[in-house]
């Protein structure tokens, strides 16, 4: 078992990264190479180990392989979002499997990538999940509060509230959310969202837009008048109606 914690890690001023991988030659890749940019590593080679070491260390962010000893990554996601930890995940496939790509993001991943991963494309994802753990989205702190008759969406403490209910969200689907309210009754493209969320460009195939719509769709799955107030608009991508909710 890998219970390596960088000097870094221990500072809390320093983004805080904790690898979940069996691979120990991949897992020591990653962590040299993502340290050597400023982010501070602890890793974990068991699965039945992942959510005990989650707790402990409280990091900005997990980097969590679906295929792990004791536990699959599948399981510990479930269990992280059922138990409301809502640190962002980016999962780590072996397989090219739009079902394994989408199966963790349905589960409350906020991200995945295929293995081997380009070193620098990891270091972006893992940069768009740090800024994702430290609250950073664009114009939430101009405009505090977004209201569409019942549904109030508040910036700041990133609080959703459809008449006297609040709505949980993960961090992913809330800014998924603040992104289409913030241009209701506008058509965003697929690629735009990506781009706003992830910092990158669309990649062919990438289904992970789809996959956050839909679990944000459920969470008002209880009034079903309510779930088309974000509109697919084929082929581009997606709206959020002006309606009041």
């Amino acid at each position: 078992m890998i219970t390596e914690t960088s000097s870094q890690t221990l500072s809390p001023t320093n983004n805080h990264l904790l690898i979940v991988e069996d691979d120990l030659a991949l897992s020591s890749a990653m962590s040299d190479y993502l340290k050597k940019n400023g982010i501070g590593i602890s890793c974990e080679s068991r699965g039945d180990l992942a959510l005990e070491r989650i707790t402990a260390l409280q990091p900005n962010a997990v980097i969590l392989d679906v295929m792990l000893p004791g536990k699959d990554g599948f399981d510990i996601c479930r269990e992280l979002r059922a138990k409301g930890n809502n640190v962002p995940v980016l999962m780590l496939t072996s397989r090219e499997d739009e079902f394994d790509q989408v199966l963790g993001l349905e589960l409350g991943a906020d991200d995945y990538l295929v293995k081997p991963a380009h070193p620098r494309v990891l270091l972006a994802r893992v940069k768009a999940l740090m800024r994702r753990a430290h609250s950073i989205v664009d114009d939430v702190n101009e405009v505090a509060v977004l209201e569409f008759g019942r549904l109030k969406i508040h910036g700041i403490n990133r609080e959703v509230m459809l008449g006297e209910n609040r709505i949980d969200l993960t961090p992913a689907e809330f800014e998924l959310l603040w992104l289409l309210a913030s241009n209701a009754g506008k058509v965003m493209h697929r690629n735009d969202i990506l781009k706003s969320l992830r910092g990158l460009n669309n990649s062919t195939g990438d289904r992970s837009v789809d996959a956050r719509l839909y679990r944000l769709r459920r969470r008002f799955s209880e009034d079903r008048d309510l779930v088309w107030q974000i509109k697919t608009v084929r082929p581009h991508g997606y709206m959020f109606c002006l309606e009041p909710w």
